[in-house]
């Protein structure tokens, strides 16, 4: 996996993935995470438009991140995800947690209503 973290203007982070998120590379996300994680209210579009793959150990780096944004009143999306990755997020009930957008302008869109 590959990550690359985007600041944007209206001050949401854009952690670009690609490549496959498994147990191999959790921890990388996991180090991610945390950095983001820092910052006073957490805002982070998760742009899956290029991850081909993502396992449990992956999602669950997300809901660890999840609990910690809620506590300082940020939130996560997840935009671009292809079609397995939408339904995996939908089949383990991610998508009741987490708002899914077609791509990363409409997630910032969306943040800033």
């Amino acid at each position: 996996m590959q990550a690359t973290v985007t600041d944007t203007p209206s001050d949401v982070a854009v952690l670009r993935l690609s490549g496959e998120l498994d147990a191999d590379t959790a921890s990388d996300l996991h180090k991610l995470l945390a950095e983001l994680l820092e910052r006073p209210v957490p805002r982070i579009v998760v742009d899956l438009s290029d991850l081909k793959f993502c396992d449990s150990v992956g999602l669950s780096a997300f809901i660890t991140a999840k609990q910690v944004i809620a506590a300082r009143g940020g939130w996560m999306s997840f935009a671009g995800g292809n079609r397995f990755l939408v339904s995996l997020l939908g089949t383990v009930g991610l998508s009741r947690y987490f708002a899914i957008f077609p791509d990363v302008d409409d997630a910032i869109a969306a943040a800033q209503m």
